[in-house]
């Protein structure tokens, strides 16, 4: 049985370059293709208050539960809300962001249907140097 421990999860701060103070998560994929799933995947991401998570598409459809907070979500051409306990469906290759607009960090669990994800956003991830990335997939080695 694969498991992982959300309050255990080593998440990974990253930022985007035009606006590094906002656009701003702690993101881990504790399950996907890596860590043994066959058929999908799970996110693990914190928003803090003020920040943002930019808009961006994933390759596969994704369903995002809200643990804790107040967040707007963009997909697409819609717009709303979501609390605490809310789940929302985002289509495969559809444009979609969050934005904390509580006063308490935004946690949240996507659920892929797929164990491969590949994110593109329009400008790189920082530290990863990318803005097209496979979610999870181990570090490239150095030759």
């Amino acid at each position: 049985m694969l498991t992982a421990k959300t309050s255990e999860l080593d998440l990974q701060q990253v930022w985007w370059g035009s606006e590094p103070e906002t656009a701003r998560v702690q993101v881990t994929f504790p399950i996907n293709k890596w860590t043994g799933s066959r058929d999908s995947a799970v996110v693990y991401f914190e928003i803090e208050p003020g920040n943002r998570l930019p808009v961006h598409t994933d390759s596969a459809e994704e369903i995002l539960y809200l643990v804790a907070g107040e967040a707007e979500a963009e997909v697409g051409n819609e717009r709303g809300r979501l609390a605490t306990g809310d789940l929302a469906v985002i289509p495969a290759m559809v444009p979609h962001g969050l934005v904390n607009v509580g006063d308490d960090t935004v946690r949240v669990v996507g659920f892929f249907s797929e164990a491969e994800i590949v994110s593109s956003f329009d400008e790189p991830i920082e530290p990863i140097g990318a803005a097209v990335v496979n979610q999870g997939a181990p570090a490239p080695v150095s030759a």
